[in-house]
């Protein structure tokens, strides 16, 4: 006879916190749940599927190989669930739920804030999940897993079916160290100007790193590696102490650091897009609304003066 199943929401949201946590213990205190209720919540819905889903260890709950594949089943069903109750209740009123959204390194770092702060404003009880940088194997997954709302990116990922909005354009700009001799040049700077520095390089995976390696491929350069960072404000502020130089998109450079950067010629740049899932909400197509608002062009980085 078929077992007949009688999972729930919530307990597929105990088994997701669960598994992000590591442990009961984590779990139930970000739940705001007892923990005896709470594990007793996992093995009862470990009774409905008929596997364990958790390996009980001295470190803590590890997701099963059963588990694993169970768990991206139940992170598809909670949004699904999340968005459907975000359309009914915005239908006719205030937005509210969850956006959630994949953006490149860097990408839209002034931006995509200002966007976000003015969506705010105007509905307040809009909830947003931002995955910055996620590698290709996890943009991957979340696609596929229909997880995403918007992303933000230089091109559409591949296989990704979402509708295509052109924004802009980001320019990149080099940093150097400070009191560096090419700081005092009145005109961009070219990659040759670079080639013999030590550079100060992004996560091999990022396409910012790709990025970087196809422009000095194409020119035929090969320039030493000193250092790599995973965060766009870490390797300005390694540059900046001296560790090398490295090229980054404009707006992402923390303004305390804006004197040490220079414009590049040719001048590098990639367009900026936005991508929105198929037959889209009202919150996604708000926030739309407010990046097309926000001045792409602009660099926000500060030049240097003709003599």
């Amino acid at each position: 006879m078929t077992r007949r199943l009688r999972m729930n929401l919530r307990q597929y949201e105990y088994a997701l916190t669960v598994a992000e946590e590591g442990s009961i213990t984590a779990a139930a205190e970000r739940l705001g749940v007892a923990q005896p209720s709470l594990s007793q919540q996992i093995g009862t819905l470990e009774k409905q599927v008929g596997v364990r889903l958790f390996a009980r260890t001295p470190q803590g709950m590890r997701p099963t190989a059963a588990g694993r594949a169970f768990l991206v089943e139940a992170e598809i069903a909670t949004t699904a669930s999340r968005r459907a109750l975000t359309a009914a209740r915005s239908a006719d009123a205030d937005l509210t739920g969850e956006l959630i959204i994949a953006v490149y390194l860097g990408l839209g770092t002034r931006r995509l804030p200002r966007a976000l702060g003015e969506l705010r404003r105007r509905h307040p009880h809009l909830e947003v999940t931002i995955h910055e940088e996620p590698d290709p194997t996890d943009m991957e997954r979340l696609t596929r897993q229909g997880t995403l709302d918007m992303v933000l990116v230089h091109e559409i990922p591949p296989g990704c079916t979402f509708d295509v909005h052109a924004l802009g354009r980001e320019s990149y700009v080099a940093v150097l160290p400070e009191g560096h001799p090419l700081l005092r040049r009145d005109k961009p700077l070219l990659l040759e100007d670079l080639a013999h520095e030590g550079w100060v390089r992004f996560r091999r995976t990022s396409k910012l790193d790709e990025y970087l390696a196809r422009l000095l491929a194409n020119r035929g350069l090969a320039p030493r590696t000193v250092g790599r960072a995973t965060q766009i404000s870490t390797a300005v502020r390694l540059a900046a102490e001296g560790l090398g130089v490295t090229i980054a998109p404009s707006s992402a450079i923390p303004d305390d650091f804006a004197h040490l950067t220079r414009p590049l010629r040719p001048t590098l740049s990639e367009p900026v897009i936005a991508g929105l899932r198929p037959s889209p909400g009202r919150a996604e197509i708000a926030l739309l609304d407010q990046l097309r608002q926000q001045d792409w062009s602009n660099t926000g980085v500060s030049t240097p003066t003709g003599k």
